[in-house]
């Protein structure tokens, strides 16, 4: 609502919001404006059209998402059973080193450090001195999915249940239908139609308004492009530019179809990432279907084959038609351009391998509200914004290549294509220094710490030659001593958990999930159901 009588005390501050598309990245920025820049003289107003589709298959989240959630003060159960939800604890990823493989990336750390040594070189000197578990055996979260566990840790919880890191799985749909019930209470201002065109302003070239198709105007401040990978005001209208990662990332073809649960009682708490002949395919178990897609390269796999793997390859009935969708890896080489913010597709695109799709979504947001602009929109505002996100879909980029080209595999010309190619200096000198001594180091804005390469480098099989000199002054009984005991209180833990399912029949049933609550078996004190 605005108030006319409260007006803002910069007069250069901008009056009019208009966000253009709808979908999951539109909703966000709508309910995030609408808790954010509730000020009494900013009014958002959102474009969308119910004829055009939006690509939403994108289900899957990672744990950063959580604060978005609790900066919008949503109820965590209410969120996850109106979007037919289920909990994540990482990724599973099958035949990517190699055929018949199969590691798991969790989220959260592997084990604790000790005195100052990072725990994987802890890890990578003990396995040279006997026979021990993968790694993955000292993270909580990968141990709790590994046996279908899950729990949410109290906040005065005392054991290793509070290592236990998790993100969602969620109906994407549902997801924006849930925004938009938060959104426009909160005034936000829907309007329904198409943009017929966009209308520049003479001199500078900013957007000045959208014409709808049946001739309403509308007129903004500031555009938000959510339009996806067309681009309707970011490209179509300024001429943004595109900066390809196809050369890195030659995917460029997905088909998605969502088929029946094989077990709808308990449903995985981890998405799954197979690798396929030129491509992979994802699995995402919701409360009332699975999500299936297969992300391929259309020079070693046709539509038709690529729809016909997949199908066969359902665990369940098919419950829509194959949907087809075509895009190129990369991004808009200004994601804020004059007045003109890009989010989501709009801004630019990389395979939802590790989900981190809806976190540029929500990443762009954040910076987005702390730079935010006047109407005289400070170039150095914008500079920072375009520098940061440049930084953000970089680190992601070379994260995404390297499970390609760190692989063994030689039995497909796609495979081999990806383990011969050269990478971007940034990659190859991460992996340079992990090949001598196993040793990472994180910069800037990457959003992937140093246990999210651990798990890939070591669970595709690149295991450096040795580890960190200062591993040798620590004890090696003392230190085999620690390793055991964490690894088995992170086991006992796990084990005290209920099921994945019947913490979602507890904690936030879904109408469409079944309803019979059984008693969890071995309750633990540290881990709470319902809120």
């Amino acid at each position: 609502m605005i108030d006319s009588a409260n007006p803002p005390a910069n007069p250069h501050a901008i009056r009019r919001v208009v966000i253009v598309g709808g979908g999951t990245a539109g909703w966000m920025a709508a309910a995030a404006f609408a808790r954010l820049l509730n000020n009494g003289y900013t009014q958002i107003t959102l474009v969308e059209s119910e004829e055009i589709g939006t690509v939403g298959v994108g289900e899957a989240t990672i744990p950063p998402l959580l604060n978005f959630n609790r900066m919008l003060g949503l109820d965590e159960n209410g969120f996850v059973a109106a979007t037919s939800g289920t909990f994540k604890l990482g990724i599973e990823f099958r035949d990517w080193g190699a055929l018949g493989e199969t590691y798991f990336h969790p989220f959260g750390n592997h084990g604790h450090d000790l005195q100052g040594v990072h725990f994987h070189q802890l890890w990578l000197r003990e396995r040279n001195r006997r026979p021990i578990p993968s790694v993955e055996a000292w993270s909580m979260s990968a141990v709790a999915a590994a046996n279908g566990k899950f729990g949410r840790a109290r906040d005065d919880a005392q054991s290793p249940v509070r290592e236990l890191f998790y993100a969602f799985h969620f109906d994407a749909s549902l997801y924006a239908r849930y925004l938009r019930d938060y959104a426009e209470p909160r005034g936000v201002t829907r309007i329904e139609g198409r943009i017929a065109t966009v209308d520049l302003r003479s001199g500078d070239g900013f957007v000045e308004s959208v014409t709808m198709a049946d001739g309403r105007r509308i007129e903004g401040d500031l555009f938000i492009d959510c339009s996806g990978f067309r681009g309707l005001l970011i490209e179509d209208a300024l001429e943004t530019g595109y900066d390809s990662y196809a050369q890195w990332l030659p995917c460029d073809r997905a088909v998605a179809v969502p088929c029946a649960l094989p077990d709808p009682r308990e449903p995985s708490p981890f998405t799954r990432a197979t690798a396929r002949d030129a491509g992979w395919q994802w699995r995402i178990p919701l409360q009332h279907r699975m999500g299936n897609g297969l992300v391929y390269c259309s020079d070693h796999l046709s539509d038709e084959d690529a729809e016909a793997q997949l199908l066969a390859s359902l665990e369940g009935e098919a419950l829509a038609a194959p949907r087809r969708i075509r895009f190129e890896a990369g991004r808009r080489r200004q994601c804020w351009n004059r007045n003109v913010v890009a989010l989501g597709l709009a801004s630019g695109f990389i395979e939802p391998l590790e989900s981190t799709s809806i976190h540029l979504v929500q990443s762009a947001i954040q910076r987005l509200v702390a730079l935010f602009p006047d109407r005289r929109f400070d170039p150095a505002e914008r500079t920072e914004f375009n520098r940061q996100m440049r930084d953000l879909y970089e680190d992601i980029r070379d994260f995404i290549i390297l499970h390609y080209k760190v692989t063994r595999r030689d039995d497909t010309p796609f495979w081999n294509r990806v383990r011969e190619m050269s990478v971007p200096d940034s990659l190859a000198r991460k992996l340079d220094l992990w090949r001598g001594k196993g040793r990472l180091f994180r910069e800037g804005y990457e959003l992937f710490t140093n246990p999210s390469w651990v798990a890939v480098c070591l669970g595709q099989g690149l295991a450096p030659e040795g580890w960190e000199p200062a591993v040798d002054a620590l004890d090696e009984d003392k230190v085999a001593g620690a390793l055991e005991q964490i690894r088995r209180g992170y086991l006992d833990t796990a084990m005290r958990l209920p099921t994945h399912g019947d913490f979602l029949r507890a904690a936030a049933p879904s109408p469409l999930a079944p309803t019979t609550v059984p008693t969890p078996s071995r309750p633990s004190d540290d881990w709470s159901g319902a809120a």
